[in-house]
């Protein structure tokens, strides 16, 4: 028994008491951890705003707000402005030219034709470039070319001068016949001047060529052809449209027959004929015009039903492939018959008068971009500005009314970036993405949805590589790989996840696309063995007797399995060449001589592409970067399932595979899919061995020997070249705004999973 003495004395209080440092400390740290989590949610809904923001504007409709009318002379019946709409003219039915000033309607300046005993029978103006024509009583045609001087004073105050030029009239039409109407239009080598004219009741189409050659002292020479009748075989015409190059020519009977007729260089030619409104209670066209690009045409019949009607390739009986005119989709019907189409200039906008109101329509996605109420009086002539800020209108009560316009993304919409559109130039409706090109007419194309079957497509090929390779390796060197080796297979497979994108894009691109292309064949035989070599490799290794089995230690049978398998990838790729003789020989299509070529055999055999640089290429560098990050997961949570349970496994008889596949992986799975969708995450965000290692290009083919282009890919690649606030720059961040939402939900997505199956596997 102890004595007092022997009684340990007891600890002083002071060694159970925790400082008031260590509490402070303790209490700020957990501020800081919940401002830092709280920081990272508010950070990821910042970027989400800040993309939301840039997209907004995309989907926000034109504001048309009207100005102050002009008061101009009743006779007006065309009109013409300067670049900034403060000088305005007007031309009257007798030719005379009247200059206004906008602000207060002050005259400025009047111009009176002389013509002798000649009379204007006919005028047409065209507001944007300052040319007038007046058609005469005789049948020829006289052109005036207004152009506005500007002069600066000493104290930089701008005067504006209008300036008047009339040329000599030009005899074009019958002689002794009024011309009716006149049209003009710039083609590549000379200008067309065509008029109407009528003699005995039928339509007279008649036109000269002009060419006009500058000379030394800058004056011009103006060269006429002598005159020739177009479209002689029309029985009726209503309306005439004539594009702005000259190129081509649309006459539009009473009947509602269309005739289009193309420029050979001599005359023009008969095309072919078409009745939009076939069927129809009325067919007859109330209103008709060409959009920008003079490819299209907006037609409307009589009771507002609208048609758009495009030149595509169309292939005709004999077989061959012929630009025509088609139908390319129906327009929203308008409130009545239609009273005029108005194209704006630089874009595929119009402006539809009917039934006392005015309409903005977008021609290639049919959406109305602005409605609102028409003057009261006729139009006679409508007008945009060049910068589409303004539009003008004459009206026949002798008003200039205007409309201010901010339509800052005319070609926007929702079916624009997710729906199949009908473009010009286009033989069907498709998904395409197209954002540049070298002429002024392109239309950009800015659907996603060939981005986001690109992405998918290259998620799958790289996914489709790495998730086998890498969730089998986690498995074995976690559950059978001795733990010395451990120790340094996933330090190094750590390492391999820090190697950069682009080295990886670079060697994809320039070499092992190359190094791969001519022996395809041989790399699938290489690949397909590996799987029947591993199990022949595991059933040779089972029926070899105990002793020599005994010889090697558990968990070094990898010694005898990889020498296996490189021996038969080595073999399987020498016998590439043999089997691509033996199963994929095609003529040559040069020389017409058999060629054992895999790839000339895909092209023959299945009519799809094949490019060196393709999505299996892009896969398997691309599952080369992903397999890391997914083998280190999926490796530490399969190797922290507790002991207890793989030795309780063992000792009730199972086999160490039947553990692993019955015990491990379930215990572990909520981990094994936090992996996956890690890799998932890193293969769809993947930019620059997309833009490497592929042609980069938007196409909707799940060939796997052709490219694609990517959201990320296509965001790194173009926005550096898009102008802020562009349609071009907002589409790119709406591709970026869709890519991360993607990843955000499916990310969602995957948590709740992982969530639930930890609550159903977890070890009570």
């Amino acid at each position: 028994m102890a004595t007092s003495d022997e009684i340990p004395a007891p600890a002083p209080e002071s060694r159970f008491t925790v400082s008031p440092l260590t509490l402070a400390t303790d209490r700020w740290m957990g501020r800081l951890i919940r401002i830092g989590g709280v920081g990272v949610v508010v950070a990821v809904l910042g970027m989400l705003g800040f993309l939301i923001f840039q997209v907004f504007p995309l989907f926000v409709g034109a504001k048309v707000a009207p100005e102050s009318a002009l008061a101009v002379p009743a006779e007006a019946v065309a009109f013409g402005e300067d670049e900034y709409g403060e000088f305005p003219f007007v031309v009257r039915r007798d030719g005379r030219i009247l200059f206004q000033r906008a602000k207060d309607g002050k005259m400025l300046l009047e111009w009176t034709p002389v013509l002798g005993e000649r009379r204007v029978t006919a005028v047409r103006s065209y507001p944007r470039t300052g040319l007038v024509f007046l058609g005469l009583s005789d049948g020829a045609v006289q052109e005036v070319r207004v152009v506005y001087r500007s002069t600066f004073d000493d104290a930089g105050k701008r005067t504006v001068e209008p300036v008047v030029t009339p040329l000599e009239p030009v005899a074009i039409g019958r002689a002794g016949l009024p011309c009716l109407d006149v049209w003009d239009a710039k083609g590549p080598q000379s200008r067309l001047l065509l008029v109407r004219q009528e003699e005995g009741g039928k339509p007279l189409l008649t036109a000269v060529r002009l060419t006009e050659r500058k000379g030394l002292g800058g004056k011009g020479k103006i060269t006429v052809s002598a005159p020739f009748v177009v479209a002689a075989d029309a029985a009726s015409v209503d309306q005439v449209l004539l594009p702005s190059t000259a190129e081509s020519l649309l006459v539009i009977g009473r009947s509602g027959e269309v005739r289009a007729y193309a420029d050979d260089g001599a005359a023009f030619t008969f095309l072919q004929s078409f009745t939009p409104f076939k069927g129809a209670t009325d067919p007859a066209v109330a209103a008709a015009g060409l959009i920008f690009g003079n490819v299209s045409v907006v037609l409307v019949d009589r009771a507002g039903a609208q048609q758009v009607w495009s030149m595509y390739p169309q292939l005709q009986p004999d077989g061959k492939s012929l630009r025509r005119w088609g139908k390319i989709h129906d327009g929203e019907p308008l409130a009545g018959a239609g009273q005029g189409i108005y194209a704006a200039v630089g874009n595929k906008c119009y402006l539809a008068a009917a039934a006392g109101r005015l309409q903005l329509i977008n021609m290639t996605t049919g959406t109305v971009r602005w409605e609102g109420p028409a003057p009261a009086a006729p139009l006679r002539q409508v007008a945009f500005a060049g910068g589409y800020d303004r539009i003008t209108a004459l009206t026949a009560d002798g008003q200039l009314h205007r409309w201010a316009i901010v339509d800052h993304h005319p070609e926007s919409s929702w079916r624009t970036f997710f729906g199949k559109i009908w473009y010009e130039g286009a033989s069907a409706p498709a998904y395409a993405w197209q954002s540049s090109a070298g002429s002024d007419e392109f239309e950009p194309k800015y659907s996603l949805v060939p981005l986001f079957y690109g992405t998918v497509k290259g998620t799958f090929y790289a996914l489709l590589f790495a998730l086998p390779i890498a969730l089998t390796a986690a498995v074995y060197v976690s559950q059978f790989l001795r733990p010395e080796y451990r120790q340094v297979v996933k330090p190094v497979m750590e390492v391999m996840a820090s190697l950069p994108s682009v080295v990886l894009g670079f060697l994809a691109g320039l070499w092992l696309a190359p190094l791969v292309d001519p022996r395809l064949v041989s790399l699938f035989c290489a690949i397909g063995i590996l799987a029947p070599a591993a199990i022949s490799a595991g059933f040779l290794w089972s029926v070899l007797p105990q002793p020599v089995r005994r010889q090697v230690k558990p968990g070094m049978e990898f010694l005898w399995l990889l020498p296996f398998l490189a021996l038969c990838a080595w073999a399987a790729w020498q016998a590439g060449p043999a089997i691509e003789s033996f199963f994929f020989t095609v003529k040559d299509t040069a020389t017409g001589l058999p060629i054992a070529d895999f790839r000339e055999w895909w092209r023959q055999t299945t009519g799809a592409t094949y490019d060196s640089r393709n999505s299996l290429v892009v896969g398997f560098v691309m599952g080369f970067a992903v397999i890391p990050i997914v083998f280190t997961i999926a490796e530490d949570a399969l190797s922290n399932v507790p002991d207890s349970l793989v030795s309780g496994s063992l000792a009730l008889g199972a086999s160490r595979w039947q553990t692993v596949w019955s015990v491990v992986v379930p215990t572990a799975v909520s981990g094994i899919v936090s992996a996956v969708m890690i890799g998932f995450g890193r293969a769809i965000g993947e930019t620059m061995i997309v833009v490497m290692a592929t042609g980069n290009t938007a196409v909707m083919d799940f060939n796997p020997f052709s490219g694609m282009r990517t959201l990320s890919a296509n965001i790194a690649v173009e926005l550096p070249e898009a102008a802020a606030g562009h349609t071009h720059y907002r589409a790119l961040f709406l591709g970026a705004c869709c890519l991360f939402l993607l990843t955000f939900v499916l990310n969602t997505v995957a948590e709740v999973l992982r969530q639930r199956l930890r609550e159903r596997y977890k070890v009570v």
